[in-house]
């Protein structure tokens, strides 16, 4: 079964979903592990996208649009979907919805911010994973 954490900010934090996802890309990535970034709307895609190399400066995430790079060479892919369906180590959700697919991964990245609307999805969504019987963690991350 796919193994869950929610990655929240602390309330002191600054910052937003995409510097969290930045941050927990790098951290991931560390492991050598490939990522999934489940990122339904074109232009937060895009904004990802631009915020991966900008990050930090010393430091190289290798990553693309799906669609735009070869997905064997990329570990780490931004996706409107669940493609490329060969994926299946980590899936970071951007979405506020539960992802049709998240079974075929080992693990799930839940990524929540201080938007209001963002945290509702979050609960809401932890609580739906907790009913259908799934670990669950919780982390409160600073930035």
């Amino acid at each position: 079964m796919t193994r869950i954490d929610f990655y929240s900010l602390a309330p002191e934090s600054r910052g937003d979903r995409f510097l969290l996802t930045c941050r927990l890309v790098e951290r991931i990535r560390a492991s050598a592990r490939r990522v999934l970034i489940h990122c339904p709307d074109p232009e937060e895609c895009r904004h990802l996208d631009r915020l991966l190399w900008t990050f930090r400066e010393d430091s190289f995430l290798p990553h693309g649009l799906v669609g735009q790079v070869d997905p064997d060479l990329t570990p780490v892919l931004i996706s409107q979907g669940g493609s490329p369906e060969s994926e299946h180590q980590v899936l970071l959700n951007l979405s506020l919805g539960i992802p049709d697919f998240l079974d075929r991964f080992e693990r799930l990245c839940e990524v929540v911010d201080h938007e209001p609307q963002a945290r509702q999805a979050g609960r809401e969504r932890f609580r739906v994973y907790r009913e259908r019987g799934y670990a669950l963690d919780h982390h409160q991350i600073r930035l």
